[in-house]
């Protein structure tokens, strides 16, 4: 879709139901070339990031199922005899590394395009190779790619010295068939690691304390297919409820992670919102005025960078003034310029927006510079 109109001024009612994470998908699918024969992954959301990881799995050689609407996706990788990821896929998703880790266990050679940066700001790989180099793989990068090989990788221990998701997540695919422990140090301590780490369990693996700062995976010879249900996506969940509470509204959201979204749910009762937890979901009721509340950026389980631009949005017709710091990228003010279109009066200082509240924001072209 290029273009959305939104008609404002109204406050939202209903119930709206959150779609599965994509942040889960993604490493789901990456995980099935672990296995040859089908695995089945529900609750898969349609979005374009899925259709082009498909793309990537399916020149690699893995046949595909999908039934956008049912939300299921069958995936067996039998086939698979090529272990590049090309650059004009990967270019196009930078999650497609996550391809490394799996290909490398399973044919002992990886050749996948570097993602190079993105919008929000640079997001190196140099973890990940860090860590597979640990457990014993030859890296090479030439031409924009990196190459890796291992006759058997061997478990190791790995300190991350920045916390990263995908890394985690790379580290913990290549050492599910390592030899010996591998032990992963400042790991990722995101929902979407833990769902990956219990589809893996499943399937054979033997991994604990995921959800830690600390991952424990001992190398095991062989894996079986599994069906695996997608969690909900709190990024999505988070968004409905600062709508909800932006607009005075009264809505449930139904499969509301709510678990996972402490940190936005004590921001918005601070703001004046009411979050009550009900059967299969929470229901937020928003108040008018919003209060001016400030809001530092941080990894999980700290107030979600993803979540930022919507705090701000909410905060533009806050009474008062807030401050929001954004530590995790460098380049994440971008929607500032569009909010300022629209009436708001927002100072950036850095890392810190300082949002001043006006009364109320007017309809303007816009245009989203990042997701």
């Amino acid at each position: 879709m290029d273009k959305i109109v939104i008609e404002g001024g109204n406050r939202l009612m209903g119930e709206v139901t959150v779609s599965g994470a994509k942040n889960a998908v993604l490493p789901l699918m990456a995980a099935s070339l672990l296995v040859e024969d089908w695995n089945t992954i529900t609750n898969v959301p349609r979005l374009k990031d899925i259709e082009t990881f498909k793309v990537l799995l399916n020149h690699l050689g893995s046949e595909i199922i999908h039934d956008p609407g049912s939300g299921v996706l069958k995936i067996r990788t039998q086939r698979v005899k090529a272990p590049e990821a090309p650059y004009d896929l990967v270019k196009t998703m930078r999650a497609s590394i996550l391809v490394l880790g799996p290909l490398l266990s399973r044919f002992k050679v990886a050749r996948v395009s570097l993602p190079g940066g993105c919008a929000i700001g640079e997001r190196p790989i140099d973890l990940h190779i860090k860590g597979l180099k640990k457990m014993g793989a030859d890296v090479r990068i030439d031409h924009g790619y990196v190459t890796v090989r291992a006759d058997r990788l061997k478990g190791a221990k790995i300190y991350l010295d920045t916390t990263t998701v995908t890394g985690t997540e790379n580290l913990m695919l290549a050492a599910v068939h390592a030899e010996g422990a591998t032990v992963i140090e400042n790991a990722a301590l995101e929902p979407e690691v833990v769902c990956l780490a219990d589809a893996l369990n499943r399937m054979g693996a033997r991994i604990r304390g995921a959800g830690t700062e600390t991952i424990r995976i001992d190398g095991v010879t062989e894996l079986t297919p599994v069906e695996v249900r997608v969690i909900p996506d709190r990024i999505e969940a988070g968004t409905f409820m600062v709508a909800a509470a932006m607009t005075k509204g009264n809505v449930f959201i139904k499969d509301c992670p709510y678990r996972h979204l402490e940190s936005l749910s004590m921001k918005l009762k601070e703001a004046g919102a009411q979050i009550i937890e009900e059967e299969g979901g929470v229901r937020v009721l928003g108040d008018y005025p919003v209060r001016s509340v400030d809001v530092k950026t941080v990894p999980y389980p700290g107030f979600p960078t993803d979540m930022q631009a919507q705090i701000m949005s909410m905060m533009c017709t806050a009474g008062g003034l807030s401050v929001i710091t954004e530590t995790v990228f460098e380049n994440r003010f971008m929607h500032v310029g569009e909010l300022k279109r629209m009436g708001a009066d927002i100072t950036i200082d850095g890392r810190c927006a300082v949002v001043r509240g006006v009364r109320s924001l007017s309809g303007a072209p816009l245009m989203a510079t990042d997701l």
